[in-house]
């Protein structure tokens, strides 16, 4: 049995606790049950569940959830779309999120592959200030993938 303010109050009957309990307009709250003989606490269970909401609050507040923001190409395009885009994965990176570059091919671009291959590699060389390489991109179907990470 624990007291109010954390004293040690020995080993108690729980109707011996349960009065100490109701004498200072106070909660028996059984703090480990699974010990030998199970340890109480007399304590203002209303505001001790007040504390643990506001503690999670405070934990939820501080964290950052990091999201995978999504960026496809073509092997064919253009160098103003490439730089356009480009320009979206610099500010993704830069607000902590994590990116994720497909680049799609279609019909006969699955017979030339090394461009798609090149211009990942562009990517990757593009955003070294920003951002990183999780690993290299791999080849998934008619997709080929990578995930930045940023720095």
């Amino acid at each position: 049995m624990i007291g109010a303010e954390g004293e040690q109050l020995g080993v108690m009957t729980p109707q011996a606790a349960l009065a100490k309990a109701r004498e200072t307009d106070l909660d028996l709250v059984e703090v480990a049950p699974t010990s030998r003989p199970p340890v109480c606490r007399i304590m203002d269970y209303s505001k001790f569940k007040y504390d643990q909401e506001k503690k999670e609050k405070e934990a939820r507040k501080r964290q950052h959830i990091i999201k995978i923001k999504e960026v496809r190409y073509k092997a064919t395009i253009e160098e103003h779309d490439y730089c356009t885009k480009l320009t979206h994965i610099k500010d993704f990176l830069q607000k902590g999120n994590k990116v994720k570059v497909s680049l799609r091919f279609r019909g006969r671009e699955m017979a030339h592959q090394e461009t798609g291959r090149a211009l990942m590699q562009r990517v990757i060389n593009d955003i070294i200030g920003v951002g990183e390489a999780e690993k290299p991109p791999s080849k998934e179907g008619h997709f080929l993938n990578m995930v930045l990470n940023p720095k």
